[in-house]
């Protein structure tokens, strides 16, 4: 029997559940499906759509998303869920069938972010190796497709471009529960099409890799980089964000980061920067960081 453990993961959408897996469980693509009969082809979606409450299932590579209906809240079934879920791949059930016509499927979610001018918008889909800052359209126009489309919009101000997601700062004219849904709608259909999303690295970005591979740095920076890597940087992507070092000074003890995405100019960002990032290199590299800027904060 296998020792599979699958997670509950709230979304923006509260009709919306992911069951997280803490490993991979589909090997390529993503499924999605409606009904009971769009899911001849899915064993597992097959058994959770005879759940009466089950209105929609989303299988990708690490999770299974399930939209319900309102006539219960996740809150009463989700760990029975969660469990009917586990209990059935440790199990070796079958999620998907080998020889099955694939319906692959792109999903993007929106998400609010902790500043008030950036949206979210997730994916299961992987956009960019490399975290990728356009302030412009002149400067989309050389590096990425995707954002040059996206300034277009003219609400757009920012796009910042990360892993599995886009966060867009926009300007104050307009609120976000205006114009979400577009861009939403937008994304889903530009990845669907699977145009080019990074055509060049900004050299920015370039010069931020560089620093990140270069052999030069003394300890301390390298500490101080391994730690923004495991502790700070999941956090504030979960926002929307990204944190990116930029030196150390090793005479004032002074760290110089890059906050980009929701985290530039986000009203809480100096909160965050002074009581969570510089307290914990502080107690994690006592007595050689003295304090935190940003740079682009």
């Amino acid at each position: 029997m296998k020792n599979i453990q699958i997670q509950i993961e709230n979304t923006s959408n509260e009709s919306i559940i992911k069951f997280v897996s803490n490993t991979i469980i589909i090997n390529g693509g993503s499924f999605e499906y409606n009904n009971i009969d769009e899911a001849k082809d899915s064993p597992l979606a097959q058994q959770l759509f005879y759940l009466p409450f089950v209105k929609k299932i989303f299988l990708t590579a690490n999770f299974i998303a399930i939209q319900r209906y309102d006539i219960v809240t996740w809150e009463d079934v989700q760990e029975e869920v969660r469990m009917q879920i586990e209990t059935y791949i440790n199990n070796d059930g079958i999620i998907i069938n080998d020889n099955s016509s694939k319906k692959e499927a792109i999903e993007v979610y929106a998400e609010v972010t902790p500043n008030p001018s950036v949206m979210k918008f997730g994916t299961n889909k992987a956009l960019t190796k490399i975290d990728v800052e356009l302030k412009n359209i002149e400067e989309a126009n050389n590096s990425s497709p995707l954002a040059k489309e996206l300034f277009n919009f003219p609400f757009v101000k920012e796009v910042f471009i990360s892993e599995n997601y886009v966060s867009i700062t926009k300007f104050d004219v307009i609120e976000w529960n205006e114009v979400y849904q577009d861009i939403r709608t937008f994304i889903r259909k530009y990845l669907q099409e699977d145009k080019t999303i990074i055509s060049n690295i900004p050299p920015k970005e370039e010069q931020q890799e560089a620093a990140f591979n270069t052999e030069n740095l003394d300890e301390t920076s390298s500490k101080i980089i391994a730690i923004l890597e495991e502790y700070i940087k999941p956090a504030v992507a979960s926002d929307g964000g990204n944190i990116a070092f930029r030196n150390y000074d090793s005479e004032t003890k002074k760290v110089s980061v890059i906050l980009q995405g929701a985290c530039s100019g986000c009203p809480s960002s100096t909160i965050t920067l002074k009581n969570g990032i510089e307290t914990m290199l502080k107690e994690m590299l006592p007595n050689q960081i003295n304090e935190v800027i940003a740079i682009n904060g």
